[in-house]
């Protein structure tokens, strides 16, 4: 049977007139004219934001060498945030584990426990969350796909480390990460009775399958990968075998969402991040552009394809449509979580957006 205790730690609450529990990723965007600073200034901003209006959760993601995101250590992002809230979750959306040793996630996660009793979260992807030269960098070799054909191994031995239970005769069995249970058994320990619940991250069947097998929670980037999405909760639903941290699957998906006091406004901020994505895809990456600058970008017809397609799966508009999107893409896909990522070039629009979209909702107005 599941823990009650490591579930109650995975489901949310719905708020308001929110069908399911809402939820934040940043992306710690950086806009053109702005810095890093600002970036990080924002996240705290949203995440007080986020916690005083009923959030679940809020998470930052790992990319590398992107001017346009300052995202990537997600565990000196979160020790951060963690100085500055008081209970809302905190976590990963996610960590790359190809990109580390096992032993470094667990202590530093740990650490962040610690920090923030009961509160954080460790979702891991198996992308490189950049490009493949950045990725030999990261990992220090260019045989990329063992790193990510190696995932359930480096996930089997991150959890070993997590609930210090390596079997006898086991290479690691005297190699223990602090902070964590190791020091509940030293002379006069005691050690906190929570540990991160580890959520699977993907954007195609292979973890929604392996989260499914091992009774793991799920969350799919519908944001950037939505044609994939009902097939890969399908698979998760099928293969879910009830496990000591959930008896039934928990799935939540992660939405491209802004809103805006009007709706040309919302075209004109989803315009301007759609060019950051178009020039990410074609090699040329870098900070996200104005606004004014997206619309007097002259598109060739190919990036014009593809902003229309990226931006198809783009909630946007006032906070009625947006509203009125979310839910029916909660119904669709049946999801039990919505965590929505605003991407703009300003970070006050997109406070602004979790602003609006909150009181639409009808969420609490003070945590």
């Amino acid at each position: 049977m599941a823990d009650g205790t490591a579930a109650d730690g995975i489901r949310g609450t719905a708020h308001g007139t929110a069908p399911v529990p809402l939820s934040v990723l940043d992306l710690v965007t950086v806009g053109a004219g702005r810095t890093a600073s600002d970036a990080l200034r924002t996240g705290v901003a949203l995440s007080r934001l986020a916690e005083s209006r009923g959030f679940h959760r809020y998470w930052v993601a790992e990319h590398h060498s992107m001017p346009g995101v300052a995202s990537s250590s997600p565990a000196v992002i979160l020790a951060h945030l963690a100085a500055h809230t008081e209970r809302i979750r905190l976590g990963s959306g996610g960590v790359m584990l190809p990109n580390h040793a096992p032993l470094v996630i667990a202590e530093q996660f740990g650490t962040l426990e610690a920090l923030a009793p009961g509160r954080v979260d460790l979702g891991l992807g198996r992308a490189p969350g950049t490009d493949g030269a950045t990725a030999a960098a990261l990992r220090r070799t260019d045989r990329l796909n063992e790193g990510a054909d190696d995932f359930p191994q480096q996930l089997m031995e991150l959890t070993r480390f997590l609930d210090d239970d390596f079997p006898d005769g086991h290479p690691y069995r005297r190699i223990h990460a602090v902070p964590g249970p190791v020091q509940a058994t030293s002379p006069g320990g005691v050690q906190s009775p929570h540990r991160p619940p580890i959520w699977l991250l993907g954007s195609s069947g292979f973890s929604a399958r392996l989260a499914g097998t091992l009774g793991l929670p799920f969350a799919f980037a519908h944001h950037f990968s939505a044609q994939n999405t009902v097939p890969a909760l399908d698979l998760y639903r099928e293969t879910f075998r009830p496990s000591e941290v959930l008896a039934e699957p928990y799935a939540l998906i992660g939405v491209s969402a802004l809103a805006t006091d009007d709706e040309k406004e919302a075209r004109r901020q989803v315009l301007a991040a759609a060019l950051n994505m178009v020039r990410l895809r074609t090699g040329r990456p870098g900070l996200v552009p104005t606004p004014e600058e997206a619309e007097a970008y002259d598109f060739s017809p190919m990036e014009r394809d593809f902003l229309d397609s990226w931006n198809a799966n783009v909630v946007h508009g006032t906070a009625d449509e947006v509203v009125s999107g979310l839910n029916d893409l909660q119904k669709r896909t049946g999801a039990d979580e919505l965590m929505l990522t605003a991407n703009a070039h300003s970070g006050d629009v997109r406070v602004r957006s979790y602003e609006l979209i909150a009181d639409a909702y009808g969420l609490p107005t003070a945590g």
